[in-house]
């Protein structure tokens, strides 16, 4: 998936889709945020966050006031048509996820495209982190790909993670590991803009 254009010619961007995408989830609380803040959060520095502020103002995503940016009705809708969601998603005990920080995210309907998970790994390293563990379901059992039966190994992990997800047949989590929350973050978005 690709979010935002990047220009042949003309200044490097310093930030990817998945900041992009991260700065206006992290707006869709609701809450007012300033632009340094939003920044800081996102991950990408205040020249960064400019730009991609003024790719939002183009596509009516937000509003910018002194007292702040906020969401519009049309930034939501983006969101909502995006495939994905964030979850927590606590690995630790499986010892699958490398880093000190883990993000999960789930990706609607893309599991045929999982093969053993080592391109979503290689997506998470690629982005900076220390990795990404993608689970699955397959054959009725939860499994990290291509053949880590959670359901056998772990089975009150899996039970949590199957319950706080929601997690189809069709459907993918890509857990994120990294040095920073932000890190793991943008590799699991990384890895789950590749599927989508």
């Amino acid at each position: 998936m690709k979010i935002m254009d990047i220009p042949a010619f003309g200044p490097m961007f310093r930030f990817t889709d998945a900041n992009v995408y991260y700065s206006l989830y992290l707006l869709s609380d609701g809450r007012r945020m300033g632009r340094k803040r939003l920044a800081e959060l996102s991950g990408v520095g205040e020249g960064s966050m400019r730009r991609i502020l003024e790719k939002f103002r183009e596509w009516d995503f937000v509003t910018i006031r002194q007292t702040g940016i906020t969401i519009t009705k049309a930034g939501l809708n983006f969101l909502d048509q995006v495939p994905l969601r964030l979850v927590n998603v606590d690995l630790s005990s499986s010892g699958s996820v490398v880093g000190e920080y883990a993000q999960g995210i789930i990706v609607y309907g893309v599991s045929s495209k999982i093969g053993n998970g080592m391109e979503q790994r290689d997506a998470g390293i690629k982005a900076g982190a220390d990795g990404a563990t993608t689970i699955v379901i397959r054959g009725g059992k939860l499994m990290i790909p291509p053949d880590w039966d959670m359901d056998e190994r772990t089975p009150e992990l899996a039970f949590t993670i199957r319950k706080q997800t929601g997690i189809t047949e069709d459907d993918v989590i890509i857990v994120g590991g990294g040095r920073d929350k932000i890190t793991a973050v943008e590799a699991a978005l990384n890895a789950a803009f590749e599927l989508i």
